[in-house]
């Protein structure tokens, strides 16, 4: 698996990264482009929760203006020097390798990007302290569904439910493909 032609160097230099790395479980483009493009609207400091090899990091520094700080922690320690070798001369790139909850005392974010395996690390109120208010989080990963309340796999989804009607947030879910769909959500 190579990078498409058409992406971002450090986009493309982070497929290689998971690629050499044997790692096939990151951001799809679509949701990449879509972190890029709000990476764009913020100041401050943007995190991620769960690195991988550092695609989705990688989209969000493609997006990110100059005076912007990303930091980023990933539990695998394998996996985060993998990405840490993407961003090892970009100063405004942190590759932590450690739990998430290391996150916790570099807050507020202007945008968390939660792409973690563990849902307890993207429940709203596990994280809607680590967001300033206007900021952004991003789940990625979702099926798309298109009844109430929101099922997956024959089962209330209550993980979609809870950032879908907490008032502490605005969240609309957006498809960014057929098969694919990633939840937004803007704290009040």
């Amino acid at each position: 698996m190579s990078a498409p032609p058409d992406l971002p160097d450090v986009v493309a230099r982070a497929f290689d990264v998971s690629r050499r790395a044997g790692y096939v479980s990151f951001c799809r483009n679509e949701t990449g482009r879509l972190l890029a493009m709000l990476a764009a609207t913020r100041t401050g400091t943007l995190a991620e929760f769960g690195t991988g090899t550092g695609v989705g990091t990688a989209w969000l520094r493609s997006g990110v203006r100059d005076d912007v700080r990303i930091v980023t922690a990933e539990l695998d320690p394998t996996l985060a020097r993998a990405a840490a070798e993407i961003f090892v001369d970009d100063p405004q790139v942190e590759v932590l390798a450690a739990d998430w909850a290391t996150l916790l005392d570099q807050g507020p974010f202007s945008l968390l990007y939660l792409d973690s395996g563990d849902p307890s690390a993207v429940r709203v109120d596990a994280v809607a302290d680590l967001v300033d208010p206007g900021g952004i989080v991003v789940l990625d990963d979702f099926t798309p569904c298109e009844q109430w309340p929101p099922v997956f796999h024959g089962r209330v989804d209550t993980l979609r439910e809870e950032w879908l009607t907490d008032d502490r947030f605005t969240t609309v879910e957006v498809m960014v493909a057929a098969d694919a769909a990633t939840l937004i959500a803007t704290r009040r």
